[in-house]
């Protein structure tokens, strides 16, 4: 499954760094993987923010169905690994 949140952004259980159902956050233009600590320069106006909490701001800018919605709660450690 993707969660797509800009046209940089995905997150994706899809990709290969993902491992025992923890999704990834991609960064659609060079396909860079990035895990829930590493720290990732979101954008001049939030600075260098740890994966996981950008994903919980920009998760709040879009309409997530339930899927996307535990897809989302896995990566930032609110729902165990599958």
């Amino acid at each position: 499954m993707k969660v797509t949140f800009t046209r940089v952004w995905e997150l994706s259980d899809e990709h290969a760094k993902s491992r025992d159902g923890r999704p990834v956050l991609v960064d659609r233009s060079t396909g860079d993987a990035k895990g829930p600590e590493d720290l990732v320069d979101a954008s001049p106006f939030w600075g260098v923010l740890p994966a996981a909490r950008m994903v919980a701001q920009l998760a709040k800018t879009v309409r997530l169905n339930a899927g996307e919605k535990t897809l989302v709660a896995r990566f930032v450690g609110s729902l165990p690994p599958r």
